[in-house]
């Protein structure tokens, strides 16, 4: 069998330039998805970050990532993610069976999560798996001006809220043959509950690194 991780990670970022080269704890954010990669290497074969970048490509190949270059068609601020993933595989001449998705924007994991992940999704049936969190928040709409509680009811507690949970991104495992169809989540993923302060980051803004910076220096301490 076949595994490889994919680390998608465009230049060109509008709201935080440069963020997948920025240093978290002293190393390029990419680079925190590259060495999880690296710990698992009994599960992971191959190590491929997809870029249109050359700064993150000189990163990647200098932390022992191999590099696909993304050509510009696949690298535009709407182009789906599934997309380079798909070119990764697209580009190898041997066959993958199953892809692991690191994003670099969600670059701290808790331990052992890639290991814990894989040894479920093997062990089940289903071609994808997604990590997910459980919400503890009171949503709500607006229309016509008026708040419209969605997932209460006025003056109901927050621990007797119906479970609701959010993608994550923390790790995706998807078949390859499910890839290439553009497709990262099957019709029946299976979803693993990750409740970790990690799983609250995703940095898209200077807000979300200064974020991930508290986080990971109070683990580091901690």
């Amino acid at each position: 069998m076949k595994n490889i991780a994919v680390i998608p990670a465009r230049g060109g970022s509008k709201r935080l330039p440069n963020k997948n080269t920025l240093l978290l704890g002293g190393i390029p954010l990419i680079v925190h998805s590259i060495l999880a990669a690296q710990t698992n290497s009994a599960i992971i074969d191959d190590i491929y970050v997809s870029t249109d970048d050359a700064a993150i490509k000189k990163i990647a190949i200098a932390f022992g990532a191999k590099v696909i270059d993304r050509p510009d068609y696949l690298a535009g601020d709407f182009e789906p993610t599934v997309t380079a993933v798909k070119h990764v595989i697209e580009n190898l001449t041997f066959p993958v069976d199953n892809v692991l998705l690191l994003q670099p924007t969600n670059p701290l994991r808790p331990q052992h999560l890639i290991a814990e992940a894989f040894r479920i999704f093997n062990e089940s049936t289903t071609n994808s798996l997604m990590t997910v969190t459980r919400n503890h928040q009171k949503f709500g709409k607006i229309k016509d001006n008026i708040f419209v509680p969605f997932n209460y009811k006025i003056g109901q507690r927050s621990q007797d809220l119906e479970p609701l949970y959010f993608e994550n991104g923390l790790l995706y495992i998807t078949s390859a043959a499910l890839i290439l169809e553009e497709r990262i989540i099957g019709e029946n993923p299976f979803p693993m509950v990750i409740n970790h302060p990690f799983a609250h980051i995703d940095i898209d803004t200077q807000e979300d690194f200064d974020f991930a910076t508290y986080l990971y220096n109070k683990t580091q301490i901690s």
